[in-house]
């Protein structure tokens, strides 16, 4: 492993043996600029990342109170201070990741303007994101970096040897912003070919994780709206197996793959199975098929569809829409034998989208996977689509019934109201909130915790109350007091927002390139001097 001095000493032999020509290159300039991008591709950023999350997957097996977490993204800069955030108040990313959700790509990244969770969006601007989100996390490296050099000139200049000793352990030692980012390819975009062109782009862009669900491409919907269509599971393993390819290709070989299953929710099916023999997968998926047994032709209308299962002839209900739909109750058995087979064939973690975050509920379907795959491990969405304050105040509300408890001066359909806040039930439902990840990694094997689209959320909410402040009576205290008071105060980097943006790296650079002659823009009269 290389060293800063070691860098130096390098970039000093290599200087040397070109002659009087690179003269004016500073070896120490070379080795710091080589320093602060230690990533030279989104192909190295892929391969880092992905050992990571195979050695907290290990970590978790071994000890599920090592669970990971991620919140969604929908733009680099986002990425980049939800990293200085987790390393400022951590000092470490142990297992925190970045999610990029398909969700907030189509509502906030299209060339066509917000669009609905139906991946109608430009799929380029998927890789695109993730492109953007490690360009911006390299940016924070350089710039943390910059800052320690700056030190380390300071320590040099007052003679400090300590001082300087400590400063280049820190740099030695720099902990990198790049974390894994599971990524959302939706249901591929198409069909496998075109699964795996955009997977390609995908890990080429730096993505070590890629979560595909088992829904119809071009009838795609939110995981939490109604009109879900999933396709048989050899479509879906098709482009697991795509999947698989691209990182192969690409040299990612500990690449991860997320199955994600959405038939909790979906009713319907766009196609029946192919199947062979009875039992097989296709038979096992036609099986939950909705429809009438017939004895005879005389049972068959004009357009109807006639397949043979259990023996018998079974005639599935079509709709206007051309899809067929599953019988009633179905789900979670769907659930369990898309999970099971997608970790058979291929897939390293499941996802179960769920219509409610119940432990419980989840922990079922769990534990009839690990019956046949012990290690099953989910990725579980935290979804801003949940009432989690009405969800878990109910829960609360029916364990308290159940055990025989007085509930009384409980409404169960008004338990969202604030008058309930200050209550037992309310306090009882937040702290459930609170350990619900620790809960669900323990009890029902999520490795991984994500909030799709928390910043979505959060710009909107922080965005309102400046409005409100700004363009009322408050006018610009609305700003001051709110937003940059509040900066100063709890050390918020980008107070200084021309440093955040690369201005005193760009100083350094010039500095690099010109010597004595650089315009450099952190003079004495910056205003960003103000912050101190």
């Amino acid at each position: 492993m290389s060293t800063y001095k070691s860098d130096i000493d390098s970039a000093a032999n290599l200087i040397g043996s070109m002659g009087s020509a690179w003269n004016a290159i500073n070896p120490e300039f070379a080795a710091r600029m080589k320093a602060q991008n230690k990533f030279k591709t989104g192909l190295d950023i892929a391969r880092y990342t992905a050992d990571i999350m195979r050695a907290d997957m290990a970590r978790y097996d071994n000890d599920p109170s090592q669970y990971t977490q991620s919140l969604g993204c929908w733009h680099g800069f986002i990425g980049q201070q939800k990293l200085i955030s987790i390393k400022k108040h951590f000092n470490s990313t142990d297992r925190r990741y970045l999610y990029l959700s398909g969700w907030m790509v189509a509502a906030l990244r299209s060339e066509f303007g917000p669009l609905p969770d139906q991946s109608m969006h430009e799929k380029t601007s998927v890789a695109s994101l993730i492109e953007e989100l490690y360009t911006f996390l390299r940016q924070a490296d350089a710039r943390e970096l910059g800052g320690l050099f700056r030190q380390l000139d300071a320590a040099r200049a007052a003679g400090d040897s300590a001082k300087q000793a400590e400063i280049q352990a820190a740099i030695d030692n720099h902990q990198t912003h790049i974390v894994p980012i599971v990524a959302d390819i939706d249901a591929g975009f198409g069909n496998e070919e075109a699964t795996y062109l955009l997977a390609k782009k995908m890990i080429e862009a730096g993505a070590c994780c890629i979560q595909i669900e088992n829904q119809v491409s071009d009838e795609k919907q939110c995981g939490h709206q109604d009109g879900k269509v999933t396709v048989p599971h050899e479509d879906f393993l098709a482009k697991i197996r795509a999947v698989r390819y691209a990182f192969l290709e690409l040299g990612v070989d500990n690449g991860v793959i997320v199955a994600r299953t959405d038939s909790l929710g979906a009713g319907l099916t766009k196609q029946i199975a192919i199947t062979n023999e009875p039992g097989d997968l296709g038979d096992q998926y036609n099986s939950f098929l909705d429809g009438d047994y017939i004895d005879s032709a005389d049972d068959i209308a004009n357009g109807d569809v006639v397949i043979k299962a259990n023996g018998k002839l079974l005639k599935p209900k079509r709709l206007p829409s051309n899809l067929f739909q599953f019988r009633k109750g179905t789900g979670e058995d769907r659930v369990v034998l898309d999970c099971i087979t997608s970790l058979q064939n291929g897939a390293d973690l499941l996802w179960i989208e769920t219509e409610k975050p119940h432990v419980g509920q989840i922990a079922a379907m769990v534990n009839r996977i690990r019956e046949v795959v012990p290690n099953a491990k989910l990725v579980y969405n935290n979804s801003p689509s949940f009432n989690w304050t009405l969800n878990f105040r109910q829960q609360v509300f029916d364990a308290w019934q159940e055990a025989g408890k007085d509930v009384s001066a409980y409404d169960r359909a008004k338990l969202m109201s604030v008058d309930y806040d200050a209550t037992d039930l309310a306090v009882e439902a937040d702290e459930k909130i609170r350990t619900f990840q620790a809960d669900a990694a323990r009890e029902a094997g999520i490795f991984h915790h994500l909030i799709t689209l928390p910043t979505y959320h959060t710009a909107a909410l922080s965005t309102d109350n400046l409005a409100k402040e700004y363009f009322g009576e408050q006018g610009m205290l609305g700003y001051v007091k709110n937003v940059q008071r509040q900066e100063i105060r709890q050390s918020i980097a980008c107070v200084k927002h021309q440093n955040m943006a690369g201005s005193d790296m760009g100083d350094d650079h010039k500095e690099y390139f010109s010597g004595d002659a650089a315009l450099k823009a952190a003079g004495s009269d910056n205003t960003m001097n103000q912050f101190g």
